[in-house]
């Protein structure tokens, strides 16, 4: 059965491709086809854009969907930069970019005042019209420079106390376990049998 991850941001697909390896999808992403539109992400909340994504797409592709919307909440910015995490320093912005201004508003912030958490929603819906949301969540704070090649986005600079890492100092697998996005993925892989009927 085909499905598809809308989405063209690689690491998101890996991490999906690998929580859901073994349950008979053949997974594509939005990379695989030409003039594909892009949606507008004008929800309030992780959740209502993963599920406005996904409901777009099935409609486009006529496929079983999944979809993601996830960021980073941060405590001593009031939330931000949340649902715009992707486009934190500017509507095309690089994940450089993004890192290096969450680094200069967060320049005199004490450790003991860098808290943060990385929030996931997932969204399925499928060519019958069945949909369903599951989030997942991750605390950890935020360091004072950019550690690790592994990983994407505002991974470099999150780190796990319990760990003593950041996101980009983990492999897939570790990520998988204890990541906001791994969270979901669980939840999704309970959830992913009833639209595979």
């Amino acid at each position: 059965m085909e499905l598809l991850v809308a989405t063209r941001n690689h690491g998101k697909v890996r991490e999906i491709r690998k929580a859901l390896r073994g349950r008979g999808f053949r997974i594509r992403s939005l990379r695989d086809f030409e003039d594909v539109p892009d949606v507008e992400e004008d929800g309030r909340t992780f959740g209502e854009n993963a599920l406005k994504k996904a409901r777009f797409y099935w409609k486009f592709f006529n496929l079983l969907t999944v979809s993601d919307d996830s960021g980073l909440v941060v405590d001593s910015l009031n939330g931000r930069p949340g649902i715009y995490s992707a486009r934190f320093a500017g509507e095309k912005a690089t994940d450089q970019e993004n890192n290096q201004k969450l680094l200069s508003l967060m320049e005199n912030v004490p450790i003991s005042k860098r808290g943060a958490r990385f929030q996931c929603a997932i969204a399925i819906v499928s060519p019958l019209g069945k949909e369903e949301v599951v989030e997942g969540e991750c605390r950890g704070k935020i360091g004072f420079k950019e550690v690790g090649k592994k990983g994407f986005g505002y991974d470099p600079l999150f780190i796990l106390p319990q760990l003593k890492k950041t996101v980009a100092q983990l492999t897939l697998e570790e990520k998988n376990r204890v990541s906001h996005r791994g969270k979901a993925l669980k939840k999704l892989q309970k959830v992913i049998g009833k639209f595979a009927e």
